[in-house]
């Protein structure tokens, strides 16, 4: 990456008025990063509130919540181009006005669309603004710009705030009604406009990128493509696959979304996502450690919450508690990537090794655990075991693309790529394919349990027909739920098995580069583009 330095001296953020103490002025950017992680369109956790007061399916109300998460990844091309064209007054001022828009629209519509997009929206502008404050601190943060310290720092916030956010939803709908969430969000948020009204300066940078050169038609593609990609997955199940024409026409549409960004990519010089991006090796790595991880971990979004519900009998607060469990989790991932990965410099392999092996004990924790009548407080040690595993993978390939090698200009395309693998692709695709796996295995298992009953079988003699399907399905889940959980497991122990063989050596070395390095780079980057455009004026 080049323009490698050590510490500078006292840190300090010309942002910041200096009535304001020096040690204090990180710590209110800090603020600003939670209470923007905590904003957002729509409240997945409040999603049977949703549907039980409004005329949504449970399938529009996660296809709103993923597409915020395809704004967030798209944002990802851009944002260094954002930090050098806007100061953090004005990042976080427009942030804040949108995230504000994106809750009152939110709170009062019930047309999916409106909903997808502002949520698509909010994702942009959300990642926007945590951009703005957490580049403002990082130097804070690690003086030396190790970002395998940083990303221990952005992963503790970000999936923090996912487990809270929860718990602050369910329990806002629990003593009010679900739209409060948005009324309380928005409050922290006008708040937030204020404070940044008040200490934080509109201080330009030394140079303005102008936003023109962008290849908004690619970012509007690949957009397209994530957004009908996540809709296949969330409806898939709903209409039946494609036997229906809205999967079939979703699929349609993101395979030429998909084709004709491929086919541009090939002859611009500078496309949204670029080939080179694609085709290297940590890259491509991470991609494929992310699918086959979140797949591993995508019985959380499928398994946890109907066994929960339908086989412990669960209510929304008794299940949202569980998040605390998740929550601790993550504070001992963190902890442990920070002391061994970011300090101690262990190597990648180990750290791999030691997420999926987390992982295999997660799985089979649950492999042996599922049953009835299980207390909630036997479900800490696999839930926290999920947590740690989850962030480990996520600040361990973060960090080995910031190491892939690439230029500059394409490594915020790289994050683009990864964060549709594992923000869009970890959440949507996994739960699709373990779901549909579920649905087939449920209906095998209760074909079998049903065939052993009979009219004249004395084990069911005196109950009700109803009652008897019941005992049934829920039979037949949880012997399909065990049976998965098996399968998965010994692909998690395999994964184990290739990583202690396929990986090679290579321990977080990478260091960002100065801020004055970004600036040449992209002042480089603005020339080139200006003299491409003045050519094909002339020609």
């Amino acid at each position: 990456m080049g323009d490698w330095h050590g510490p500078q001296g006292p840190f300090d953020i010309p942002d910041v008025p200096s009535y304001v103490p020096r040690r204090l002025k990180p710590w209110l950017f800090i603020v600003f990063v939670l209470i923007i992680q905590f904003s957002g369109g729509v409240y997945l956790a409040a999603a049977s509130d949703m549907v039980g007061t409004t005329a949504l399916m449970q399938q529009d109300i996660l296809m709103a919540g993923y597409a915020q998460l395809v704004g967030m990844s798209i944002n990802f091309a851009v944002m260094f181009r954002l930090k050098f064209r806007f100061s953090n007054r004005v990042a976080l001022m427009v942030c804040c006005i949108a995230l504000i828009a994106a809750n009152i629209i939110c709170a009062h519509t019930t047309s999916v669309p409106v909903l997808v997009l502002t949520c698509f929206l909010a994702g942009w502008f959300r990642m926007w603004a945590t951009f703005a404050c957490n580049s403002t601190i990082q130097l804070w943060l690690t003086p030396v710009r190790d970002m395998a310290i940083f990303f221990c720092y952005v992963y503790l916030v970000v999936d923090g705030v996912i487990q809270l956010s929860g718990v602050l939803t369910v329990y806002t709908a629990f003593f009010s009604q679900w739209e409060y969430m948005h009324w309380l969000m928005t409050g922290l948020l006008v708040l937030m406009m204020i404070m940044v009204w008040v200490f934080v300066k509109p201080v330009k940078g030394p140079m303005q990128i102008p936003l023109l050169g962008i290849d908004w038609i690619g970012a509007a593609l690949w957009s397209v493509f994530m957004l009908c990609f996540t809709f296949v997955c969330v409806y898939g199940d709903y209409y039946d696959w494609w036997e229906a024409p809205e999967i079939t026409a979703a699929t349609l549409i993101g395979l030429a979304s998909l084709a004709v960004n491929l086919w541009r990519a090939s002859f611009l010089h500078h496309p949204y996502v670029s080939f080179t991006a694609m085709k290297n090796r940590n890259v491509i790595r991470a991609t494929l450690v992310y699918l086959v991880f979140f797949t591993l971990m995508a019985t959380e979004h499928v398994f946890e919450h109907s066994y929960a519900a339908a086989i412990l009998g669960f209510d929304e607060t008794n299940m949202i508690d569980l998040n605390w469990y998740v929550f601790a989790g993550i504070l001992a991932g963190v902890a442990l990537t920070y002391f061994s990965f970011a300090l101690r410099k262990w190597r990648y392999k180990t750290m791999t090794a030691i997420g999926f092996a987390l992982a295999a004990v997660y799985l089979a924790y649950f492999y042996f655990l599922i049953d009835y009548g299980v207390e909630k407080e036997m479900l800490f040690v696999p839930l926290f075991v999920r947590g740690m595993a989850s962030v480990i993978i996520s600040i361990v390939f973060l960090t080995s693309i910031v190491q892939s090698g690439l230029h500059f200009f394409v490594f915020p395309q790289a994050l683009t790529i990864n964060g549709f693998t594992g923000a869009v692709m970890g959440a949507t695709l996994g739960p699709a394919l373990i779901g549909e796996w579920l649905s087939h295995t449920v209906t095998k298992n209760a074909a079998l349990l049903g065939a052993a009953m009979t009219d004249f079988s004395t084990a069911v003699a005196g109950h009700h027909v109803g009652e008897l399907y019941g005992m049934v399905q829920r039979q037949a889940l949880v012997v399909s739920m065990k049976e998965i959980y098996g399968w998965l497991l010994i692909i998690a122990l395999v994964s184990v098995a290739v990583i202690a063989v396929s990986f090679g050596p290579m321990r977080p070395w990478a260091i960002f580069p100065k801020w004055r390095t970004i600036r040449r780079a992209l002042r480089s980057l603005v020339r080139h583009e200006e003299r491409e455009r003045a050519e094909s004026l002339v020609r």
